[in-house]
Parts: C-alpha cells; sequence; structure tokens
C-alpha cells in the first residue's frame, strides 16, 4: 500500500532492547513505570585518577544465556560487547515480529545496525594488553571486534540477510539515521524488510577520561531541564525496530505496533560542540511535513534532553519554535533521566519508549525534575509518568556535529 505521494508505507512489527534499567522490552517498560534510575557507581575496570565516577551500565548481562539460540553467526560469542547488545535486540525485535527464516527473497532485506563508537571496549584491553602488559600478540578477534560495521554483519549473518548491511555512525544521532535509511529503503523499493537501529558499549576508562575532559558529565546524575542539572551520564545498550512495508506485513499476518510516518534529518554546519537552534527546529519540521502532520497531531515527544546545560535550553527553543502555543501543551520527556545517554543508541532505544507510550496510552516521565530551569518551561512530565492517550509520537536525537534526525510513530494502519 502507498501514500498519496506514491510510496510505499512502512510499519513496525518488532522491537528489542538492551538497557541499564531492563535487559528486554517488557522489562525495560516495567522500569519506565517505575520511574527507575539506572545510574550507578562505576564499576568492571580500574578507576584510577577518573573523577566522573558514575555511569548507567548494563549490568548481568550474560551473552552465553542471552544468545545460545544463535544458529548461524559461529562466533558471536566472541564478539565485541556492543554487538552482543545488538545482536540481543536483534533477537528480541525478529521474534516479536515473527518473521521466517530463511527469508524467501534475502536480497530483498537490509540490516542497519549503527553505533557511534564501535568496539571502544576492546580498542582498550588491547592497548592495555600491548602496553601496560607487555604482551606481545592482541586476541586474533582483535580487528573484527572493534569494526563499527561488525554488529550489523554479526546480526545479518544470524539471519541470512543479503541485501544492504552496513552500520551508521553519527554519534548520538546514530540509531535514528539508522532507522530513517532503513524506512526510506522500503518506501523506495528497494527492500521489503529491516532491521535497524544501534548499539553502543563504551563505559571503560579511556572513554570516561576523554569524556571527562570536554566537561559535559555530571557528577551527580542526569537530570534534563531542572535547574540543578551539570551534566549528562554515560549510559550503554541497543535499541532495534524492524521494519516491514505495509502490505509486506500484512499478508503474513503480522502484529503491526505502529507506522513510521515520518522522518526529518538536518546538519547545523556551525560548531562541532555547541548546538544551534535552527538544525533541531528543521528537523523537526521537516519529520512533520515528511508525516504531513500539523504540530497540533503530535501528542507525545521524547525528547534528546541530554541534561547539559545548553542543549536543554536549545532544545527547549527549538520545540517553542516548532509547535508554537501547542508546545505548552505537548507532554516531553527525557527518558535519558532514567536510562543514560547512551550515545549512539540512544534512538533506537527511545523509539521503543515512543512505541509503546502509543500502545498503553501512558508517557514516560523525566525524572529528577524537582525544580525546572525558567529557561525550559515546557511540560516534562516531571517525575510520574501519566496515563495520556498518544496517536501521534515524535523522538528527537540531535548529536556532537550539529546532526540531527527525528522520527514520528503513528498508530497501525487501519
Amino acid at each position: 500500500m502507498k501514500n498519496s505521494n506514491g510510496a510505499r508505507r512502512v510499519v513496525v512489527t518488532g522491537m528489542g532492547v538492551v538497557t541499564p534499567i531492563g535487559h528486554n522490552v517488557q522489562d525495560f517498560w516495567a522500569s519506565l513505570k517505575r520511574g527507575q534510575c539506572g545510574v550507578s557507581p562505576l564499576e568492571g575496570f580500574p578507576l584510577e585518577d577518573l573523577k566522573i565516577l558514575i555511569a548507567a551500565q548494563i549490568k548481568d548481562f550474560d551473552p552465553r544465556v542471552r544468545l545460545k539460540h544463535a544458529k548461524r553467526d559461529k562466533i558471536i560469542m566472541h564478539a565485541d560487547r556492543y554487538s552482543w547488545f545488538a545482536a540481543a535486540a536483534a533477537d528480541e525485535a525478529v521474534r516479536q515480529s515473527g518473521l521466517e527464516f530463511p527469508l524467501e527473497n534475502p536480497y530483498r532485506a537490509a540490516c542497519i545496525i549503527g553505533s557511534g563508537a564501535g568496539g571502544l571496549t576492546t580498542y582498550e584491553t588491547a592497548y592495555r594488553d600491548l602496553f601496560i602488559h607487555n604482551k606481545r600478540a592482541t586476541h586474533p578477534l582483535t580487528l573484527l571486534r572493534i569494526i563499527g560495521s561488525s554488529a550489523s554483519a554479526h546480526v545479518g549473518i544470524e539471519y541470512g540477510i543479503k541485501g544492504p548491511t552496513f552500520a551508521t555512525c553519527s554519534a548520538c544521532s546514530t540509531a535514528t539515521h539508522a532507522i530513517g535509511i532503513a524506512r526510506d529503503y522500503i518506501r523506495n523499493n528497494l527492500v521489503d524488510v529491516a532491521i535497524a537501529g544501534a548499539s553502543e558499549a563504551v563505559i571503560n576508562y579511556g572513554t570516561m577520561k576523554a569524556w571527562q575532559a570536554l566537561h559535559v558529565l555530571s557528577p551527580d546524575g542526569c537530570f534534563p531541564f531542572a535547574k540543578k542539572r551539570n551534566g549528562t551520564v554515560l549510559g550503554e545498550g541497543a535499541g532495534i525496530l524492524v521494519l516491514e512495508e505495509l502490505e509486506h506485513a500484512r499478508k503474513r499476518g503480522a502484529t503491526i505496533l505502529a507506522e513510521l510516518v515520518g522522518y526529518g534529518m538536518t546538519s547545523d554546519s556551525k560548531d562541532m560542540v555547541n548546538p544551534d537552534v535552527e538544525g533541531p527546529r528543521e528537523a523537526m519540521r521537516l519529520a512533520l511535513e515528511d508525516a504531513g502532520l500539523a504540530p497540533t497531531d503530535i501528542d507525545y515527544l521524547n525528547a534528546h534532553g541530554t541534561a547539559t546545560t545548553i542543549n536543554d535550553k536549545n532544545e527547549t527553543n527549538a520545540i517553542k519554535q516548532v509547535f508554537g502555543q501547542h508546545a505548552y501543551k505537548l507532554a516531553i520527556s527525557s527518558t535519558k533521566s532514567m536510562h543514560g545517554h547512551p550515545l549512539g543508541a540512544g534512538g533506537g532505544i527511545e523509539a521503543v519508549a515512543c512505541i509503546q507510550a502509543m500502545r498503553e496510552s501512558w508517557v514516560p516521565p523525566t525524572i529528577g525534575l524537582d525544580e525546572p530551569d525558567p529557561e525550559c518551561d515546557l511540560d516534562y512530565v516531571p517525575n510520574v509518568g501519566r496515563d495520556l492517550k498518544v496517536r501521534y509520537a515524535m523522538s528527537n536525537s540531535f548529536a556532537f556535529g550539529g546532526l540531527n534526525a527525528v522520527l514520528i510513530f503513528g498508530p497501525p494502519p487501519a
């Protein structure tokens, strides 16, 4: 089935996540409903002289349990942590979709799973082995572990996908770009099915030192839009969607979770660190235009909401410029207040939150919002989630370098 402009319609039939507050969609959603915070003291590696000692880490994840059903991908157990998360989230999404493999035409399927940093944990382990422990060589799979496209390759191998298979990399907009590109491939008849999203696992000594040097990490917690906010908190995880052409999903009797109705992307083209209002504003406007929706049609907005001083104020102003008076009636929240900032994976995880909000008529809160910043004066659903009928939901991802991407989800087609 096509839109009025002749483009094919794209729907979501599967979702999967691995997050610090839940290793699957059910547990993740339950944690959001409880307002659970996944930020805790760093552990698992030498802290040495670090000043920032908190993060939103994924704990008690055992790939031998979660990935024991892998059949075709023979070396997934020996992959980097970010590939484990991607494989686990993809497995959940594919199982929910009900797709049967091998696909009838594997060249009509895509696997676009990005990562902002790839296997940084493997990098650090290899360098420690070489330069601290004076080992003569690194693990033989080191190269394969670190490549930013390894997660997409692992998942593509597992499901026998022979169409476009690659990674996106656009810092904190990575997953959103991956999902948007996959949507466009289906929309324009390159493929019928896509597994898309992103994965990230970069919490280690070197990464913490690098982010610490940029002075954007909080030593206290992630408090988006709050007066007390003083930086973001690094997270990790994966968020994956299964996308399909509408008639392809209908013919096989799939349960359709939502329709991906709008996608917009822009670049600030101004500064590597400091965001601009124009780029985010235009990305949201383009997504609305692509969806054929008015600003008043959006009921819930999952904000980028990183809890940095500049970003939250900038995003607030951009929302006001796009939505006008409706901005003050719009339910907005940053789920990063609970699962931290999982960098490139954020857009995938937050897309799942948007779809769940639509399906359950409930929007998650922004926790830790005891006293709002006077310059962030919109309805950020403070501290406690809310029953709300959500017909259309928007998800914002705004990255270093001024790279902006926005998705809009709507109800399953009648």
